[in-house]
């Protein structure tokens, strides 16, 4: 039997269904599957899945007094914390040790412009004079996450800003020249 009707001049073969109108295909059409996703939960962020992921990633923090997190390396610190009206956006903040005199602020602003221009994430600004008048120099990111995260992206955050606050400090030691 055909699929299909057998048009004139084809074949010379008979075909059961000739001369008949009524005969109609079917053809079973299979079912629509979802595909199994795998099971993420996404959840809003606080300062506990904060320091899970820290944990994750091997970064050792300290708890500060208004419970951020702070780390520190060699020749700078990174605070991770929450701001925002409902503690919903990530700040991960990396500021060098060093810092620079206040007559070498328009150097200092120079250098940070052309961190800012030629670099995607962590931006780059001079802070107020501290107690000693020098002036701090700061990189930052922030996400806002109101509608929450899955712990691996919370895990790739994190460490995506750690990398670039490690190459920010190396790079004003280096080629910014400034510390």
């Amino acid at each position: 039997m055909a699929w299909w009707p057998k048009r004139g001049g084809q074949t010379k073969e008979r075909d059961p269904g000739a001369g008949r109108t009524d005969v109609r295909v079917r053809m079973g059409l299979p079912t629509q599957r979802q595909p199994e996703a795998p099971e993420i939960l996404i959840e809003q962020v606080d300062m506990k899945r904060l320091g899970a992921a820290l944990d994750r990633l091997e970064i050792r923090y300290l708890t500060d007094g208004d419970g951020s997190l702070l780390a520190m390396w060699e020749r700078h610190a990174v605070l991770f914390t929450l701001e925002g009206p409902d503690d919903e956006i990530l700040v991960i903040r990396a500021r060098p040790h060093g810092t620079v005199p206040p007559d070498w602020a328009d150097r200092a602003y120079r250098v940070v412009n052309e961190w800012n221009h030629t670099r995607r994430f962590c931006k780059a600004y001079i802070g107020d004079p501290t107690e000693r008048g020098q002036l701090p120099i700061y990189a930052e990111m922030q996400v806002p996450l109101i509608s929450g995260v899955h712990d691996a992206l919370l895990v790739e955050l994190i460490d995506c800003a750690a990398a670039v606050a490690v190459a920010f400090v190396d790079w004003l030691h280096d080629e910014g020249g400034l510390l």
